[in-house]
């Protein structure tokens, strides 16, 4: 009886473990299918019907860049381009190595050059962007353009000596150069897009989203509204079955083209600007300068719209259309090509920057019609401070040390206002008027121009000069202990100049010294400002002192002709000044072109009818013992509408290198033919500035009213030709 009692005890066990588990595993299913169909049903029937269909993507169209007559300043066009697929080449039992030398056999070209474009940037050995590749890894990378037809064809048929790679009909960047007008800076290039650019995109499903074939900005206007002409693909999703076989279409939109944006350069002002820029770098090596980079920039000083901006040296944009070859792009390196002297460089903008220090005295009480003494030095303690080539002129109004360029005025109301400051022991926070006026006129900062990539500068002041120190004061000491034994082998009289001034710069490098005040009045020193900072400041005196935000872009149209958008003046700020100082200023700086400074190269021109305010400059560089050659402008100097502003580093004077060049662009803008004004001749139709937006016809073909392109009409579909012969 115990027996059968411990069996049925044991059974009874048994069944309730048996229970137990169904339950528990019904439970288990039970909220399985509770968090499959309900928790994440949506991401899994997602999942679902990716498997079942796929995406045929047709790139849109890029929109065109015009100029503000609507002559097309980046175009498009088709071209046969070769791709090697990576992935498809791994598979092989070479890695490829044989598929990559018949391709650059086919090609005609070095091996090196393909496997260097195959390179993912980063890897080891891989060469530097923009020849390495930064794209996808999964999609297939450009390694030939503008490729024949008939290696095109050879290559397409014979596929099983070159899997992986394909050969096809896309539409590549072109650059018409209207008037040769190159704008390599201004225009930018477009690479393919990043990885990271599309997982920084999450899940998105926008159809305007990246995908891993398409083409971005990299560069100026191209990066800056990279949104605006990059388009809507079309997409066409198709259903397939298990094995991959198209079933039918779900779903079909058409590619919409991207918009075009207007900017507010004239393409013929454009090219002049480039042509003279070009003469001053050649003239100062003529006469013996190195004259290595330049940049010079027009400005309408109503709004502040970019009319022309040059770089000095520059590069042909065509070379970036369809990935640089490494050679090239070393070679734009090497030049200093690539970066854009008017807004990435920064320099000592020496006497130009006099127009500054004048109104920050007007706002210190100086009385701007009185006289003040211009000996030929200026004697602080144990230092002298000359004026440039150490002319005197004797007790001089304001106005004639501006036209003169008198160094030593400036001096003394720098060291006037430094000692009424507070002197060398000033508080933190003690006021500095110069460096305050050059804050108004937003010195020192980015501009906000539409483009990228913009340098800041610096403006020399007590508060600059003390966080300089907070963030140097360990390499100065270092700098001071170690004596610059390396420079001491080639110029022992440098090296210890050097290590005198770190021992100067650890001790007490944040005090603002009389000399520092003295050198920042004529735009010495630690000030370093690029030359769009500098044409922006001309045109902010021109207009009365409001500083206006530099524009490229004047509006977005659709590529239809509707207008998107248009860019409206941005005001950044208004310099506080006493009444008359702006009237004097223009005044006084154009005698500066009468009768002193800018006199030379503006001899012969017409400026009892067109009047032009001037000043030049001739910023020292004391590391290599050159200068920088300024030319600030505006005019018509008793009616401002246009400030013009050039310089050439290691160029001499502003005067003899740059102040010609500055003559040549004025006479393009007022049609200045001999010294003769002809309306007609004015590089501007109608003598200035178009006010209104460029037509552009239903099928996309802007209306370009003269030039080279007149009779050559550029649309979204005509302009995608074939690869010029």
């Amino acid at each position: 009886m115990s027996d059968r009692s411990a069996m049925s005890d044991r059974s009874h066990l048994r069944l309730v473990v048996l229970g137990v588990l169904i339950v528990s595993l019904v439970a288990t299913l039970s909220a399985r299918l509770f968090y499959l169909q309900l928790v994440v049903g949506d991401e899994y029937a997602a999942q679902a019907a990716s498997n079942t269909t796929r995406e045929v993507v047709t790139p849109a169209v890029r929109g065109l860049i015009l100029d503000q007559r609507g002559r097309p300043l980046v175009a498009n066009r088709t071209s046969l381009v070769v791709s090697v697929d990576s992935a498809v080449l791994a598979r092989e039992d070479d890695d490829g190595d044989a598929v990559l030398g018949r391709l650059a056999e086919a090609l005609g070209v070095a091996r090196s050059t393909i496997e260097q474009k195959l390179m993912p940037c980063g890897s080891e050995g891989a060469p530097p962007l923009p020849v390495c590749w930064d794209g996808s890894p999964y999609q297939p990378v450009p390694v030939a353009k503008d490729v024949d037809t008939e290696t095109a064809l050879t290559i397409m048929e014979r596929r099983a000596d070159f899997p992986g790679v394909t050969a096809q009909l896309e539409a590549v960047r072109e650059y018409p150069g209207p008037f040769d007008a190159n704008l390599a800076h201004v225009l930018g290039y477009v690479g393919p897009v990043t990885q990271e650019k599309i997982d920084a995109q999450g899940g998105s499903t926008d159809p305007a989203r990246l995908r891993a074939r398409d083409l971005v900005g990299r560069n100026g206007l191209e990066a800056q509204y990279d949104g605006e002409l990059r388009g809507i693909p079309g997409i066409t999703t198709l259903a397939v079955d298990q094995v991959g076989r198209v079933t039918g279409t779900v779903a079909e939109s058409e590619a919409v083209a991207g918009n075009f944006v207007v900017t507010t350069v004239d393409a013929h002002l454009q090219s002049v600007v480039e042509a003279a820029i070009a003469d001053s770098v050649e003239r100062a090596r003529e006469a013996g300068e190195i004259a290595d980079t330049g940049a010079a920039v027009v400005i309408d000083v109503s709004n502040g719209a970019v009319l022309a901006m040059a770089s000095y040296p520059t590069y042909d944009p065509q070379l970036w259309v369809g990935g640089i070859s490494t050679r090239d792009y070393e070679r734009l390196l090497a030049d200093r090509a690539l970066s854009s002297t008017v807004t990435q460089g920064t320099y000592a903008p020496g006497s130009t920057f006099k127009a500054v220090t004048t109104v920050a005295a007007a706002r210190e009480g100086y009385d701007l019609n009185g006289t003040y003494p211009c000996p030929a030095d200026y004697q602080v303690g144990s230092q002298l401070f000359r004026n440039f080539e150490s002319s005197g002129f004797g007790p001089i109004t304001l106005a004639r040390a501006l036209e003169v360029s008198c160094n030593t005025v400036f001096y003394r109301i720098a060291d006037e206002i430094w000692l009424k400051g507070g002197g060398l022991f000033a508080p933190v926070g003690a006021p500095d008027p110069i460096a305050e006026t050059a804050a108004s006129f937003r010195l020192g900062e980015q501009t906000g121009i539409d483009l990228p990539n913009e340098a800041a500068g610096l403006v020399s002041g007590r508060d600059e000069k003390l966080l300089v120190w907070e963030q140097r004061r360990e390499t100065w000491c270092a700098d001071a202990k170690e004596g610059f034994s390396d420079l001491r082998k080639e110029n022992l009289t440098l090296a210890l100049y050097y290590t005198a001034l770190a021992k100067e710069n650890c001790l007490d490098g944040f005090r603002w010294r009389n000399g520092d005040a003295i050198n920042a009045s004529i735009g010495q020193g630690d000030t370093s400002i690029t030359p769009l900072q500098l044409a922006m400041t001309y045109a902010a005196i021109a207009n009365g002192g409001t500083v206006y935000q530099p524009q490229v872009a004047k509006a977005v149209l659709s590529s239809r002709g509707e207008v998107v958008q248009e860019f409206s003046a941005v005001v950044r700020s208004t310099v506080a000044a006493p009444e008359g100082t702006f009237d004097f200023l223009r005044t006084a700086l154009a005698t500066v072109t009468t009768e002193g400074t800018g006199r030379v190269p503006f001899e012969g021109f017409p400026l009892d009818q067109i009047p032009i305010a001037s000043k030049t400059g001739s910023a020292q560089v004391f590391s290599d013992n050159s200068t920088t050659a300024w030319f600030a402008s505006f005019a018509p100097a008793d009616d401002p509408k246009y400030a013009v502003v050039m310089m050439v580093t290691r160029g001499g004077t502003g005067s003899v290198t740059v102040g010609p060049a500055v003559r040549t662009i004025y006479d393009a803008i007022f049609g200045v033919v001999d010294g003769v004004v002809i309306p007609e001749q004015s590089v501007f139709i109608g003598g200035a500035p178009s006010q209104t937006l460029p037509m552009v016809r239903p099928d996309g073909t802007p209306v370009v009213p003269d030039g080279p392109l007149a009779q050559r009409p550029t649309s979204v579909s005509s302009t995608i030709r074939g690869p010029s012969p």
